[in-house]
């Protein structure tokens, strides 16, 4: 028996693929748009736990400004590991103790930068109100989230090459 390996298809056929064909690495741009998106999605649902817990403890139960700030924030931190860990940056490396460590490391200076932000604006510029004391811990919330994106991207859930490829 003999097999001829020269002879070609005919051009009217269609090679078949049984095989996926892989994706193509996203864009640089697109991976930190999306990176961002996801984020943005569990920081909001962790900024409206703080707003929550902060607005329940110093305007419903009259705790003291900063003791409602800052326990809002540590509730929020919590809520937002779980987010972020199970959903932002779920193809990331995985969970280790220094992981979480990080986490809460970098976490603890956004609570203590926001915590300083809301105290200027609440004590040093007498915005005391319900609105401007909302007002003045959505601008340390923002504030602080600048700093714990890039931190919590670069460091705490950093990209792994290997399940990139």
């Amino acid at each position: 028996m003999s097999v001829n390996l020269t002879e070609s298809r005919p051009a009217t056929t269609a090679p078949v693929r049984l095989t996926a064909t892989p994706r193509a690495p996203a864009r640089p741009v697109v991976r930190v748009v999306l990176e961002v998106v996801k984020f943005v999605v569990v920081g909001g649902s962790g900024v409206l736990v703080n707003f929550l817990v902060f607005n329940l403890l110093l305007h419903g139960l009259g705790r003291p400004a900063m003791a409602a700030t800052v326990l809002a924030s540590c509730v929020a931190m919590g809520t937002n590991y779980l987010g972020f860990r199970y959903f932002a940056y779920r193809d990331r490396s995985s969970r280790t103790p220094g992981q979480i460590a990080l986490f809460f490391l970098f976490s603890g200076f956004g609570v203590v930068m926001e915590s300083g932000l809301f105290y200027a604006g609440y004590h040093g510029l007498g915005l005391n109100g319900p609105w401007a004391s909302n007002a003045v811990k959505a601008l340390s919330i923002v504030l602080a989230s600048a700093f714990r994106f890039l931190v919590y991207r670069t460091w705490v859930f950093p990209h792994d090459a290997r399940r990139a490829a």
